[in-house]
């Protein structure tokens, strides 16, 4: 079995990787990585030889896949499936992203919140990832402002790279913003491990000065308190397998879909907000 991905190193796509591959291993295929982290080798992959006679069916991690790309696979008569998109047509596993961001948010504001700001993914140019699921979270957070009642305050939505070092930036300069959030809603939890450390690095207290929810579950949310987001990564790999492993079979090449839930997980890192104790250090820092 083939899986393209977009990345090998990325905490996420191991996980699925991993999971994806036990599964494929468990019903007796071997398994072909591919990774297509930029255009150059994804358009060389969609225009090479192909994978008949190599490979049974091909796992597409978060790459939307164009329709000139699918064609191309198609013709190669190879069932397909897909992690992180819900393309009509198309067997595949997808979260329910645009939810988990309005839950994610609303936990902030049923703790009293409303001063919240965002911390998003920005696509980088030359990247082949596609920016479905961290666009569909901001449009949950914006949500939940509306259903709140709030207006989106433009000065407290930043994005930076998905990294640690992108998360620490992005949270310097909500901390320089005009009225900086009491709580902040992180796409991801590497953003946001790299968000608790400059508001550390800050004096800033978490969550007494500054809540901070993320995005993930990653294996060290536990170790750092952080509240987060689960949307059962390992379970997309293998869930996603095992569609491709159906279809391998099915009269219908494109038969099954999943939608996962996120589920909110609450550590340490969020609590209410106590404003005259957050105004003044957060005034402080600006100052």
């Amino acid at each position: 079995m083939a899986i393209l991905t977009p990345s090998l190193s990325k905490w996420f796509f191991g996980q699925v990787l991993s999971s994806a591959g036990n599964v494929l291993r468990e019903a007796g295929y071997d398994v072909l990585l591919y990774e297509l982290a930029d255009p150059g080798s994804r358009d060389r992959f969609f225009a090479g030889p192909g994978l008949a006679g190599r490979a049974d069916g091909v796992l597409i991690l978060a790459l939307q896949p164009s329709p000139q790309e699918l064609a191309a696979l198609d013709r190669q008569g190879l069932p397909i499936a897909v992690l992180g998109s819900n393309q009509p047509g198309l067997a595949g596993v997808s979260v329910e992203d645009r939810a988990a961001g309005l839950s994610a948010v609303r936990h902030l504001l049923n703790l009293g919140h409303e001063q919240i700001g965002f911390i998003g993914i920005q696509e980088q140019v030359g990247s082949t990832l596609g920016g479905v699921p961290p666009a569909q979270r901001h449009l949950g957070y914006r949500d939940a402002l509306a259903e709140a009642g709030l207006e989106p305050d433009p000065g407290n939505e930043v994005f930076d790279e998905n990294t640690v070092s992108g998360g620490s930036a992005a949270m310097a300069k909500l901390l320089c913003a005009g009225n900086p959030p009491t709580a902040v809603f992180v796409a991801s939890d590497e953003m946001a491990f790299g968000a608790l450390r400059s508001l550390r690095d800050a004096g800033i207290s978490i969550p007494d000065d500054v809540s901070v929810i993320g995005f993930d579950n990653h294996e060290l949310a536990e170790l750092l308190d952080l509240t987060t987001m689960d949307h059962s990564v390992a379970r997309q790999g293998s869930e996603a397998a095992r569609l491709l492993l159906a279809n391998l079979h099915a009269t219908d090449p494109a038969a099954g879909s999943l939608t996962i839930t996120a589920t909110l997980v609450v550590r340490g890192s969020t609590a209410p907000p106590r404003p005259l104790r957050s105004k003044n250090r957060l005034q402080r820092h600006v100052g």
